[in-house]
């Protein structure tokens, strides 16, 4: 059995819509967040946020097992795409996710594992 059209053809109108539909998406910006995602380390941040609402830089060391500044970076490029946020008390940064919709997004994303 073949996995390709055995003849050329297509449906136009369908083809038009999601054109068109490409065309209003930032898709750009979808590759980049699943590029930031793709690193394991950034993941495991990721869904350590899902986990806990606020995690200190030293706490995500810790559950990392890394230096302060490797999870500082990873933080930081977190943020800078939206997908973290911060707030400091004192001489502590607290680290959370952006939004409900990235927790979802990871939590999907933990749920449909297709590779061992």
């Amino acid at each position: 059995m073949k996995d390709s059209c055995e003849i050329y053809c297509y449906d136009e109108p369908k083809v038009r819509k999601v054109q068109a539909s490409l065309k209003q998406q930032n898709i750009s910006g979808m590759t980049k967040m699943f590029k930031v995602l793709s690193d394991e380390t950034r993941m495991k941040i990721a869904f350590a946020l899902c986990e806990e609402e606020g995690l200190c830089v030293c706490d995500v060391a810790n559950i990392i097992g890394s230096s302060l500044a490797t999870a500082s970076h990873h933080l930081r490029t977190l943020k800078q795409l939206g997908l973290a946020k911060y707030r400091k008390e004192g001489k502590l940064v607290f680290y959370s996710l952006e939004d409900d919709q990235i927790r979802q997004f990871i939590q999907m994303a933990s749920s449909h594992v297709f590779f061992q």
